[in-house]
């Protein structure tokens, strides 16, 4: 017979999951790492949860199992497939009748269940209640075409720790952030990657994060380690203003130049009509460089706003000069090494 466990017991296993709910549901947001397997397609989990409400549970029960009867051997083999050592996890939305029966089936068919308590309700609020915890956090600031993400990368490589927030939300931030990204998750999968992140790390030791906005493109930093990033001890990247424009051209000038059109356009407001229109008769003549130096102008000022917000003493500037990415990641160990706080 399956067991029902608490999240923290589900999660220790370390099994292969099986989320059973509907393909739409598992989209919205699931357990990083958690496979597929539904019961119903979605319009079959829409027309079961109707006759549910109007009709009741004897009339909802038959036809899903008319739904899934024909499929029980298909659910099987796809569980085998994707479980091969026959121990399995398995949920669905609240711990209820579509967990239980794809359970019932399975170690009918040998396999050994472990059922989630309350289902990926249970996960949800074991994630949303994760980001109150006492990180160790260490925030990586400078203005736009610092290289930021490339300095995190060789953070990890020297053997920091890094939480990479644009590349969970598929983002880099700005209004050309998407560009090149693809589709980027909902709020709730990248709070489920954002926890999984941590999840793998020490607690105890630096964690380092790019300092964001609360909103990285579509999806939105959770509240609660948005409040801590802003109040975490930050290494201010002081970058001359000619390097971070050729690294912007270098990182977007291959794109096609309507999605940089479409960029600019996005923030002509916030530009002004003038620098605007400039921006975009530089981008048609092909002058990138005028065109990442216009730009730039808008981003250093909001970025200025934010950076004035925090407490001064949390702030450390590193002047970057003509250091190289391996020079300036030496540079912030160092310097939060010399800061440390209590």
């Amino acid at each position: 017979m399956a067991t029902n466990v608490p999240i923290q017991s589900f999660l220790a296993a370390g099994l292969p999951v099986l989320d059973v709910r509907s393909p739409g549901e598992f989209a919205h947001g699931h357990i990083p790492g958690a496979a597929n397997l539904p019961l119903f397609t979605d319009a079959e989990r829409a027309k079961v949860g109707t006759l549910y409400k109007q009709e009741g549970r004897d009339a909802a029960m038959l036809q899903g199992l008319r739904f899934v009867g024909p499929r029980m051997a298909d659910l099987v083999e796809q569980a085998r497939t994707m479980a091969p050592g026959g121990r399995v996890g398995v949920h669905c939305w609240r711990g209820g009748q579509r967990s239980a029966s794809v359970a019932w089936l399975l170690e009918k068919a040998g396999m050994e269940v472990l059922l989630l308590e309350h289902g990926y309700k249970a996960f949800r609020q074991h994630v949303l209640q994760s980001f109150g915890a006492p990180w160790n956090l260490r925030i990586l600031g400078g203005y736009t075409g610092t290289g930021k993400t490339a300095l995190l990368s060789l953070l990890r490589e020297g053997g920091e720790q890094v939480v990479d927030l644009e590349g969970l939300a598929r983002h880099k931030g700005s209004s050309f952030g998407g560009i090149g990204q693809g589709a980027q998750p909902t709020t709730e999968q990248f709070e489920n990657l954002v926890w999984s992140a941590f999840r793998q790390l020490d607690p105890v030791r630096p964690i380092w994060l790019e300092d964001e906005s609360q909103m990285v493109g579509r999806v939105k930093v959770p509240d609660e380690l948005f409040a801590r990033m802003r109040t975490a001890p930050v290494s201010f990247v002081d970058m001359p203003m000619s390097r971070r424009v050729e690294h912007l051209v270098a990182d977007y000038g291959s794109f096609p130049q309507e999605e940089l059109a479409a960029a600019t356009q996005r923030i002509q407001k916030r530009l002004g009509p003038q620098h605007a229109q400039d921006a975009l008769a530089a981008l048609d003549a092909g002058d990138l460089h005028r065109v990442a130096a216009i730009t730039l102008t808008y981003y250093d000022k909001t970025y200025a706003r934010g950076l004035a917000a925090r407490n001064p003493a949390t702030v450390h500037r590193i002047e970057a000069g003509s250091l190289s990415p391996a020079g300036i990641a030496q540079l912030l160990i160092a310097s939060h090494e010399r800061h440390e706080t209590p």
